[in-house]
């Protein structure tokens, strides 16, 4: 593997000037200007934003693009030097803030970024480096509006979705990764923040980025995830997603492809209230341990796929996925171990590169299991059809416990159906024919077969066991782009009206109504449309079938884009009460991140659930660790939860004797139990609504009119 890129021959200083502007900028400055008016609009102050700019440029891509460049050899174009190099950059950032955090001294994390652009500026061997390789090519101007456009798309849908949107309306897990953020602003190694001394076994390297971004730049946890922080993420997926297609497909078409099909084409929905997912990358904010994941694992497939590979820049990067997101690392190897495979039968030989880049991977799943996650499994466990279980759950009207016990037939015949809208958004890769044993396409199809593999073996409490196929989209994608082009035999306006075809079909199957039962109703339309994309497979047609599968999954992709940015009639449910934030910072800004916080708000305000306990909004306002807040992700939650006969929101605290000598404080006051939740739990503060019989017993130290915080004596 390269370590290096190879000397040049021509060498200039920093700064030197050099080629003039290429067609990316146009669209890239269009897009980022329209970027910065939307964020300003939905209140990001602008010393926010240009903080937040001058570090994830200054101090997280510059560096990581500079250590990139000298590991790798670069890329062929800026942009993907830039998604790379801020890929390693995140990735250096977090393993350095860990340290520093966990030493006391949070602001250390700045050492690496300094020292690298120092190295960088004071060695002339280096120089060339801030030009990037020599012969770079330019993505044509079509390939960059192309991309800006998906940009643009993915910014309008957060505007619309989440940023103008107040923060007491938003997405229900958002006060839950903002609670993390402030745990991981003053400790490391963290703790669930809403329930004290539990365990964290979580990902949660992303809220470490998050957290010392914090602590470099002053912004507001609340800003960067709510706001900020997945935004760049974002973009650099993008980008990578396109310099992979463009990689493997030979051209900046299959980049631009492997992009749409990624993020644009989802499974045919033939019945209202009946989807066989696919997984959208529409997660970006919901799920930003998903979302730093990814990232982080893009470049790593881009150097095992034919970038110029290092194994430096490949250790840091698998080092990081340890705590970004678990199941990435599984997804990866089970990629290596299918390219060291089908190679050793082929070849009789592999070459060592794939069987080390295996172990490596192995080792650092291990590291995850053992030492990020402790041997926690957040509820995940080997339930086969669990995917198809909940979808029939909801089509038959079957509600836990009896859902439990749904026997195995109609759930092998949905899974079926699943796996052929699969096909419908992915079957390209079935035309890949001899390149389907390239080791770069038999990564793609490992890491493919993997997530989907996964999504039909797991099960959890709240299907997260999808991850895993959302995970292995954006290399389906590629897989499936590539097919298309080594099977194309069919002229393209053949193959256009072949789509249309299959769009009008699907919609006509759809409308149809099916007599008989429920399992008849929702399987028959899709064995109509395999019926006939199996007829033309018989006759040879195989860029037709693909083509046909492609029109099936046409009406509803169109459908889901357009709802995406469709601004929804009517104001969200607010969830925390006004005032809440300003209680919350008060007591941060007057305590210690030692104190701990008592409170009697364990449940949202919801009519759905008894209690509904993914109540979190208090630690994330004070940064401070709670004695029992919401306990729904806990692991000691999830482990107990069982699976279809159960749902993980009505499973009670784990130590209700902790929760009961809590909430007496708050109902019944006296002057021993709240000195027993003082000497027994180091509760140093009270936070709740209007409580004034708490005041013989406490120190009342702030009060608006939704929240009231007091001191212990």
């Amino acid at each position: 593997m390269t370590l290096a890129a190879p000397e040049s021959t021509h060498v200039r200083p920093p700064g030197s000037p050099g080629r003039g502007p290429g067609p990316g900028w146009a669209p890239a400055l269009l897009v980022g200007a329209g970027t910065v008016a939307a964020l300003l609009w939905c209140g990001v102050p602008a010393r926010d934003l240009a903080a937040f700019a001058a570090y994830i440029g200054a101090g997280v891509a510059l560096p990581g693009t500079l250590v990139w460049r000298a590991l790798t050899g670069g890329g062929r174009t800026l942009a993907e030097d830039l998604a790379a190099g801020l890929a390693l950059g995140y990735a250096v950032e977090v393993l350095a803030y860990i340290p520093a955090r966990a030493a006391g001294l949070p602001l250390l994390v700045l050492a690496p970024p300094v020292a690298v652009v120092c190295t960088f500026l004071c060695v002339p061997r280096l120089w060339r480096h801030w030009r990037g390789a020599p012969g770079r090519e330019r993505a044509p101007g079509w390939c960059a509006w192309a991309l800006a456009a998906v940009v643009g798309y993915l910014v309008a849908w957060c505007v619309i979705s989440l940023y103008r949107h107040p923060v007491s309306s938003a997405y229900v897990d958002m006060p839950y990764h903002l609670a993390l953020v402030g745990e991981i602003k003053h400790h490391v190694p963290p703790t669930l923040p809403s329930v004290l001394g539990e365990r964290l076994s979580y990902h949660w390297f992303v809220y470490a980025d998050m957290a010392a971004t914090s602590w470099v730049t002053g912004i507001e946890p609340v800003t960067l995830v709510y706001r900020l922080s997945t935004l760049p993420m974002m973009v650099a997926m993008v980008v990578l997603v396109a310099v992979l297609g463009r990689r493997l497909g030979g051209r900046w078409g299959a980049g631009v492809a492997a992009v749409g099909v990624t993020y644009f084409l989802f499974s045919p929905a033939l019945q209202e209230g009946v989807s066989f997912t696919s997984r959208s990358m529409f997660t970006s904010w919901a799920s930003p341990t998903q979302t730093f994941g990814a990232l982080l694992f893009a470049p790593v497939v881009l150097m095992l796929a034919g970038g110029r590979r290092s194994w430096a820049a490949l250790a840091v990067l698998l080092l990081a996925l340890t705590g970004s997101k678990a199941t990435f690392l599984p997804l990866l190897l089970a990629g290596l171990l299918l390219v060291v495979a089908v190679r050793g039968v082929v070849e009789r030989r592999v070459r060592a590169e794939w069987p080390a880049a295996a172990g490596l991977t192995l080792v650092c799943l291990l590291i995850a299991q053992f030492v990020v996650f402790g041997r926690g499994a957040q509820g995940t466990t080997v339930a086969p059809f669990a995917t198809m279980r909940s979808l029939w759950g909801s089509v038959a009207g079957i509600e836990m416990p009896e859902l439990a016990s749904v026997p195995a037939g109609p759930l092998v015949v949905l899974t079926a159906v699943h796996l052929f809208c699969l096909a419908c958004v992915w079957g390209g890769a079935a035309a890949l024919g001899r390149r389907a044993l390239e080791p770069p396409m038999l990564l793609m199809l490992g890491i493919g077969a993997a997530g989907v593999g996964a999504a039909v073996v797991f099960g959890h409490p709240s299907l997260s066991q999808l991850y895993f196929l959302e995970g292995a989209r954006p290399y389906l994608s590629v897989a499936a782009v590539c097919g298309v082009l080594a099977a194309r035999r069919v002229p393209w306006p053949i193959v256009a009206c072949l789509v249309g075809m299959g769009a009008g079909a699907a919609l006509l199957a759809s409308a149809r109504d099916v007599a008989g039962d429920v399992l008849a109703a929702v399987v028959v339309p899709y064995t109509m449309l395999a019926a006939a994309a199996l007829l033309l497979w018989r006759r040879g047609f195989g860029l037709a079938v693909v083509a046909l599968l492609t029109g099936y999954a046409l009406p509803e992709s169109v459908r889901d884009v357009a709802a995406h940015v469709t601004p929804k009639e009517g104001e969200r449910k607010r969830e925390i009460p006004d005032g809440a934030m300003e209680a919350g910072r008060w007591l941060r800004d007057h305590s210690s991140p030692g104190d701990v916080v008592a409170t009697d708000l364990h449940c949202r305000p919801i009519r759905e659930s008894p209690c509904d306990s993914r109540h979190y909004w208090v630690a994330g306002f004070t940064e401070r660790r709670v004695l029992v807040e919401g306990w729904a992700y806990a692991e000691s939650t999830l482990s107990r939860t069982p699976l279809f006969r159960a749902s993980y929101l009505d499973v009670p605290f784990a130590d209700p004797a902790r929760l009961a000598a809590n909430d007496v404080v708050f109902r019944r006051p006296t002057a021993e139990n709240v000195r027993h939740l003082a000497q027994k739990y180091g509760v140093k503060w009270l936070f709740t609504g209007r409580n004034p019989k708490l005041e013989r017993f406490a120190r009342l130290r702030f009060r608006n009119g939704s929240s009231s915080v007091y001191e212990l004596f």
